[in-house]
C-alpha cells in the first residue's frame, strides 16, 4: 500500500508565524491541491498530519479547523480527489501529548487506520525538522519542502542528514511520479 503523510501548513497551503486562524487565510500554495490529486489518481492513500496548538492557544477553534479542511475537500473534489483522513494535534507545546509531532502519534493513528505494521513505507512530506524527526521516529521516509518553513529548517542544517529537499509538494510530486 503506498502512503503519504503530508504536514499541512507550509506544505499544502501558506503558513504564517502567527498561525492560520480562518477559513479566509487558509491559501492553498501554488499547485499543491493538483499534487494531492495526482497522487490519489496515481494509487496513494494521501493522509494530513498537522500540529494546530493555535487551538490550545485559543485563537480559533476546532470548527474553524474543520471549516479550513472542508474548504480544503471542496478545492479536492474540484480535480477529482479527496485525502483519506486528517490527523490533527490540538495540544500546546508544553502539553507532552503523544500526538504533537516531533512525536509521532498522528503518524502511528494513521497508520492504524491504514492496518500498516511496517512503517518503512509510508512517506511524509513536511517543512519543519519536527515532521522528519516524526518520520525518522518510524522508520517512516521523510522528505522536506522549501516551502512554508522549509528554508529556514534548510538554514539551521541540523538534522538534515540523507533528507532529500525539493522546492514545493507539486516538485516532490512530480519526482515521485516520474
Amino acid at each position: 500500500m503506498k502512503i503519504i503523510i503530508l504536514d499541512r501548513d507550509g506544505v499544502i497551503n501558506q503558513d504564517s508565524d502567527n498561525f492560520i486562524k480562518s477559513v479566509d487565510e487558509f491559501i492553498p500554495l501554488p499547485g499543491s491541491i493538483e499534487a494531492i490529486a495526482k497522487l490519489k489518481h496515481a494509487g496513494y492513500k494521501v493522509y494530513i498530519a498537522t500540529n494546530q496548538s493555535g487551538i490550545y492557544r485559543g485563537y480559533y477553534t476546532v470548527e474553524t479547523l474543520h471549516a479550513m479542511h472542508k474548504k480544503l475537500a471542496a478545492l479536492l473534489q474540484e480535480h477529482d480527489a479527496e485525502v483519506d483522513g486528517i490527523e490533527y494535534c490540538p495540544h500546546g507545546p508544553d502539553e507532552n501529548c503523544d500526538c504533537r509531532k516531533p512525536k509521532a502519534g498522528m503518524y502511528l493513528k494513521i497508520a492504524e487506520q491504514a492496518s500498516l505494521s511496517d512503517y518503512s513505507d509510508i512517506i511524509v512530506v513536511g517543512d519543519s525538522l519536527r515532521d522528519l524527526q516524526a518520520a525518522q521516529s518510524i522508520n517512516a521516509k521523510p522528505y522536506l519542502v522549501r516551502t512554508g518553513k522549509g528554508e529556514r529548517t534548510i538554514q539551521k542544517g541540523e538534522g538534515l542528514k540523507d533528507i532529500s529537499v525539493y522546492n514545493d509538494l507539486s516538485d516532490f510530486v512530480n519526482w515521485l511520479l516520474k
